[in-house]
């Protein structure tokens, strides 16, 4: 994401990276995680068209966490929208696969809220990072 102030004041860009699940599919999971971090640590909004299996957000996490850096890169923020479980997965007690998946700089991106059919994020100017 670059933010670039206008005269006026008013916020010029957010860059967003949307990756398809056809992409995602072809990538080991070590080159997603570094797909994504690497999109974040570059200040853009990662949009995932399918979202990571509950193993791979655990992997990004962890992933994320020995590469924090208080004067660099601060973290992620990471939300997901899941489809309603079938009565298989409540059966079996397993999550299913998120249908999408919105990642960003954690000093950007304050404020994810969801509901059952939408997510919402608030991303901040630069100016507006505490």
């Amino acid at each position: 994401m670059t933010d670039k102030k206008k005269d006026d004041g008013a916020i010029g860009e957010i860059e967003m990276t949307l990756i398809s699940s056809r992409h995602l599919n072809g990538l080991t999971l070590p080159e997603k995680i570094r797909l994504i971090i690497d999109g974040v640590k570059d200040n853009k909004i990662v949009i995932l068209e399918q979202g990571l299996s509950p193993t791979e957000e655990s992997q990004l996490i962890e992933s994320t966490m020995v590469e924090i850096d208080p004067n660099a890169f601060s973290g992620l923020e990471i939300e997901s929208y899941a489809p309603d479980s079938s009565w298989f997965h409540r059966i079996l007690r397993r999550r299913p696969r998120a249908q999408m998946t919105i990642i960003g700089p954690a000093k950007k991106l304050r404020a994810i809220k969801k509901d059952r059919d939408m997510l919402d994020a608030v991303v901040l100017a630069t100016g507006e990072e505490q």
